[in-house]
């Protein structure tokens, strides 16, 4: 997926809201921003891809302000919260009278934890609204590939899931329970290091997932996405051996549908801007459950 014009506002506005989560010192806002807009002006282009412009953008910002996590405090938030709402959540996916049913009802539940971002110009989201989104989830899903992504999986060995947000990663432990349920080996991939306010081990930690995986890895690398380029030869090689991947976020869909795939993949995500809704063909803060293949 490439950028689209708004892709710049956006880019200058989640750098300035990041800069300041990163530092109280008005010089090196000020010098943070002012790189930030000297990147853009050589990067920005129609053959950039939005998630690559954002790992630029957060590498510059950690550089510059010394700051190495600036979501560090949000992150925390996000997960206290998503532990407060797993039982209900957990509640709804257990409902399900079926095996599929109840894999259905968790990638439900995945993909309301991709609304848990943060500084996306229009896009908003309350803790207090997450129960009722869970409750609605069905509602708001405009791709429905999990049918098929059910039966991909049914005729699979080895899982590989990707992570993506903080807090986010609660929820996912229910979907990867259902995986393990259907016989499967689940691998989980978390950043390698800060990058916005997706999951590193820390979060693995936090949310259990470390205790429900059959393994946790890391990609290697603080990239936003996919980064092939940069990734650890470990995750390299869990990658080209499983025999299909799960990848939650925006970030991965922007970035995956820029290379040919070898194997199936399910992308998991909300479309919380205009240019992913666009590229996939649906509106603005909506479920997409996408089989790749």
């Amino acid at each position: 997926m490439k950028v689209e014009a708004e892709c710049a506002a956006c880019i200058i506005s989640r750098g300035a809201a990041e800069v300041k989560e990163a530092t109280t010192n008005p010089a090196l806002r000020f010098r943070a921003m002012r790189e930030l807009l000297h990147l853009l002006s050589k990067e920005f282009k129609p053959s950039a891809v939005p998630a690559d412009l954002g790992t630029k953008r957060d590498r510059l910002i950690k550089r510059v302000t010394g700051n190495n996590d600036p979501y560090k405090r949000n992150k925390r938030i996000c997960n206290e919260k998503a532990l407060k709402l797993l039982p209900y959540a957990r509640k709804l996916v257990e409902e399900g009278y079926t095996q599929q049913d109840r894999f259905k009802r968790a990638c439900l539940c995945a993909m309301v934890g991709n609304i848990m971002e943060f500084d996306i110009p229009g896009h908003k989201f309350t803790f207090s609204s997450l129960r009722k989104s869970l409750k609605e989830a069905g509602k708001d899903l405009v791709i429905n590939d999990i049918g098929k992504i059910y039966e991909v999986a049914e005729n699979s060995h080895i899982i590989l899931y990707l992570t993506d947000n903080a807090g986010e990663i609660v929820f996912d432990t229910l979907l990867v329970e259902q995986l393990k349920n259907m016989g499967l080996t689940v691998i989980v991939a978390v950043k390698g290091a800060p990058v916005i306010n997706d999951a590193t081990l820390e979060d693995v930690e936090i949310s259990g997932m470390g205790k429900i995986a059959d393994k946790v890895i890391t990609t290697g690398t603080d990239a936003v996405g996919l980064a092939p380029k940069e990734v650890s030869a470990e995750f390299q090689s869990v990658y080209d051996s499983v025999d299909m991947v799960f990848a939650k976020g925006m970030g991965y869909a922007e970035t995956l549908t820029e290379y040919k795939l070898q194997k199936p993949h399910a992308l998991l995500f909300r479309t919380k801007c205009d240019p992913v809704a666009n590229f996939f063909a649906v509106p603005r803060e909506k479920n997409v459950a996408k089989l790749m293949t």
